[in-house]
């Protein structure tokens, strides 16, 4: 079973803080969902463990089954195991689908003994299908012209192909029409019992068909409050600003940086 274990972690972007002490414990077969009001710190927590340079850690620790992985490069972190489906994934023309993805699948596979090239086929035939796509969509270049709904597919679908230990899924549910985000849910819930999950989303229309294990609020970059699939029914009811005046807090709603 893999762990994933955020410790009392601080980030800044462009030297401002944005996390400022954020703890959470996520294993394999739970599904955890991250909420949140705009600037709350939910995207950047997702992009610092990742890796991306623009995050700077400025405290604590991320561990992966016992290793810090702050200390590793976003390529060594993905090769441990933690994988990121992009909010706004990259357009990259040139670079089909497929290619990207048995390279992906090679990298992760290099030293196990697997055969890539003999496995890959049917596993992607396999995953296309699991997540309602042709298998003329693998040939399209990653990302280019795709729609929001396309995008989130494809990201969902590296996830099936991939089989991360823990995945970072951040606004997985926007763009999405009601057949695709009952795709998608049924993908990551399958998912699921393989890896460790954390839905980051504004919304508990995903979490409907997703139904986590636990909900965290996140709030000016900490968690103020954790419960089970039952807390997002209450946020959705009252939205932030009556639920964390219940809480004790003081919040005014206004766009995040």
């Amino acid at each position: 079973m893999a762990v994933l274990e955020i410790r009392n972690l601080h980030a800044s972007v462009d030297r401002k803080e944005i996390l400022k002490g954020v703890t959470l414990t996520a294993k394999t077969g739970e599904i955890h969902s991250i909420m949140g009001p705009n600037g709350s710190g939910k995207s950047t927590l997702a992009l610092a463990i990742a890796g991306h340079p623009r995050y700077k850690i400025t405290k604590g620790e991320v561990l992966l089954d016992g290793e810090n992985v702050l200390e590793m490069t976003p390529d060594e972190r993905a090769r441990k195991g933690l994988f990121l489906a992009f909010q706004h994934p990259v357009e990259i023309p040139g670079v089909s689908i497929s290619k990207f993805l048995f390279n992906a699948y090679a990298a992760l596979h290099a030293n196990n003994g697997s055969s890539a090239a003999k496995d890959f086929p049917a596993l992607l035939k396999k995953s296309l299908e699991g997540v309602g796509l042709g298998e003329d969509f693998s040939k399209r270049a990653l990302n280019a012209g795709f729609s929001g709904g396309e995008k989130k597919r494809n990201e969902v679908l590296q996830l099936r192909m991939l089989k991360p230990k823990i995945a970072l899924l951040d606004e997985i549910d926007s763009g999405l029409d009601i057949d695709a985000l009952k795709t998608v849910a049924k993908v990551v819930k399958i998912q699921a019992d393989e890896t460790g999950i954390i839905v980051i989303t504004h919304y508990q229309r995903i979490l409907k068909h997703l139904n986590p294990d636990f909900v965290h609020i996140m709030v000016d970059g900490r968690i103020v409050k954790s419960g089970k699939h039952e807390l997002a029914a209450q946020l959705e009811e009252k939205g932030y600003v009556q639920l964390l005046k219940e809480m004790g807090i003081d919040y005014n709603e206004k766009e995040g940086a």
